[in-house]
């Protein structure tokens, strides 16, 4: 087949190979059973056994959770870190120059859209939930640094509510919003997109895994990949939702509109009427309606976060994103690896409550965050798309910090406080109101941000859904509505069973982390995979470019040798000879083979 018009023959053969590798036929929208039923009869019986057993589940998946959080806490710190180098590397190297799609496509969105739509993905409940409260509750509370009591140390080399206190909370925090949850994202983001936009595959994790199992991916190995993907979202999207509600109260409350914002019954129903409201816009599709009111929030954010950089203390803020980002990339590698093995208990506890806990919600969430981010990235390379991934959302991330944490601390070193209690005690519910009440206009705020909470808690119950049953019916983008409804009444069941099942409000958020934690283990294995078949994909893609331009050379050596000898022959026998013009000292040089002997010119 000859190349298309701009495009060199190589390129076509790659695109050839590639599309003769397709062999896969296209999802038809019906229910994958292998996969719908065990991830269903999974998710319907965690929520049973926990609203049956509500007290033997909790102290059972508490005993888990201190397992896994002593035994395996260095292989998640260890393995995120790992990630985020794998990266790196991998956008710098040969490998990078490989397109999401054919050799000559061009990215499907401009760069600016692009980059709106990867912040939109990273923007969420979290940056709301933990904006003001993360940097403050490490204030208050700085993490240990030297031996525990018990082990002959003082608890604590950083005293509470103090300047070095105030760095340290702001780098701790860039930690946890920074390149490690944009590596986990980017792993899993681009082993789906090199598979649906390279190989033109099914919107799937278990097509990812294709370049190591090959064929078995349509089996019952690819089942279990996708159902691994199904539970991991799920708990991902109900931890999100379970900090959501436990805001909505919080700033329902602020506002005067209820009185207890503590009352299951109220946080069931929020999450109950959320639930609703996505499961109308799956039933009646409205989905673009959902997609315009996402965009909308997205604007609000933005608005809301330069308010209150122009309100609050403009200098101060700048400065200390400027200086918060310094003392990130100089602690880098000490924070990335930092498991405290000397601190004893107090040490596990704040690595278990903190740093695993968003290692497994962001590993979690990799599914839904990954597929969404894949599927915007048609036409960029590799390296485009992870230094995208990697660095636009983590520098808004930690501009978003600076400004709400940045503004809460200011008000807490240089103002009159008031955000911290008693103990070092922060209200992560209600920081965020609390910090936007002393800037002029702070009632029209924090509603504001109480509507953002509202619409993030819509929109990812519903786009959540909508991937769970996308993945549950082999890859189809338009599954059945009845599977998505079904999807969504789930995800907010997790939510409303885990805050039924504890004590109360601290113990609910305990219960969501920890369910964080070992749901995302099983999906960071599939992570080291994935990167795993990514390297042994791209790396044999870029031999088999070698070998095809070896092979063109030969084939370009041997037209001309053939050319040549056809020239020979069509002379006789006698090879025609091209001479070169000889230009020396003495001017133009004729040679024998134009001259006789008395310097005439033959005829």
């Amino acid at each position: 087949m000859n190349a298309p018009p701009g495009v060199s023959a190589e390129k076509q053969r790659r695109r050839e190979h590639i599309k003769t590798a397709d062999n896969i036929p296209e999802p038809d929208g019906r229910l994958r059973k292998s996969v719908f039923w065990p991830a269903a009869l999974l998710a319907v019986g965690f929520v049973a056994v926990t609203a049956l057993f509500p007290q033997w589940f909790s102290e059972q998946i508490s005993t888990v959770n201190s397992w896994v959080v002593s035994s395996f806490g260095w292989f998640y710190v260890l393995t995120t870190s790992a990630l985020v180098i794998f990266c790196i590397w991998l956008g710098f190297s040969r490998l990078g120059k490989t397109t999401l799609g054919r050799d000559d496509e061009e990215p499907e969105f401009g760069l600016v859209s692009w980059f709106a739509m990867l912040f939109g993905a990273g923007m969420g409940i979290g940056l709301m939930f933990y904006g003001v409260a993360e940097p403050l509750t490490h204030f208050a509370t700085p993490r240990p640094e030297v031996p525990s009591p018990e082990l002959g140390g003082e608890g604590g080399a950083v005293t509470p509510e103090t300047a070095e206190a105030a760095r340290q909370a702001m780098t701790t925090t860039f930690l946890h919003w920074g390149l490690h949850p944009w590596a986990v994202y980017a792993v899993l983001g681009l082993g789906v997109a090199y598979a649906i936009h390279r190989r033109n595959r099914p919107v799937s994790v278990r097509y990812a895994l294709e370049p190591l199992l090959g064929n078995k991916v349509k089996g019952a190995a690819g089942d279990l990949i996708d159902v691994i993907a199904i539970i991991g979202t799920l708990f991902g999207v109900a931890t999100s939702l379970g900090l959501g509600v436990a805001q909505i109260s919080a700033g329902m409350a602020h506002l005067g509109i209820i009185d207890d914002p503590n009352s299951k019954a109220l946080q069931v129903g929020i999450i109950a009427v959320i639930t609703l409201i996505a499961t109308i816009s799956v039933v009646t599709g409205v989905g673009k309606g959902i997609r315009y009111l996402s965009n909308l929030n997205l604007g609000l954010a933005v608005v809301l976060l330069f308010t209150v950089l122009f309100l609050g203390p403009t200098l101060f803020i700048m400065k200390d994103f400027v200086f918060s980002l310094g003392q990130y990339l100089q602690d880098f590698f000490h924070l990335s690896f930092l498991t405290m093995p000397f601190q004893g208990d107090a040490a596990t506890e704040w690595l278990g409550g903190w740093t695993l806990f968003y290692w497994g919600w962001w590993i979690s969430w990799s599914p839904f965050v990954g597929i969404f981010i894949a599927r915007i990235s048609r036409g960029r390379t590799v390296s485009e798309f992870l230094a995208g991934v990697l660095l636009v959302p983590a520098l808004l991330s930690f501009f978003w910090f600076s400004t709400l944490g940045g503004t809460a601390l200011f008000r807490e070193i240089f103002g009159g406080g008031g955000l911290i209690g008693e103990g070092g005690a922060v209200d992560t519910n209600t920081a965020l109101f609390q910090m936007l009440q002393d800037l002029p206009g702070g009632v029209f705020l924090a509603g504001v941000a109480l509507l953002m909470v509202v619409v993030f808690f819509v929109t990812s119950s519903d786009s959540g859904s909508f991937v769970v049953d996308m993945l549950a019916s082999g890859g189809s983008q338009e599954p059945p509505t009845w599977s998505r409804i079904f999807w969504a009444v789930v995800e907010g069941s997790i939510a409303a069973i885990l805050i039924l099942a504890t004590a109360d409000p601290a113990a609910a958020l305990g219960a969501l982390q920890t369910m964080s934690i070992l749901t995302a283990l099983p999906v960071l294995l599939l992570l080291v995979a994935i990167a795993w078949a990514l390297v042994r994909a791209l790396s044999a893609e870029h031999h088999r470019e070698r070998r095809l331009e070896h092979q063109m050379m030969r084939e370009e050596m041997l037209r001309d040798s053939v050319d040549a000898t056809v020239q020979t022959l069509a002379h006789g026998g006698a090879r025609p000879r091209t001479e070169p013009s000889f230009v020396g000292r003495g001017g133009p040089r004729r040679t024998p083979a134009a001259e006789d002997g008395d310097g005439a010119t033959r005829a």
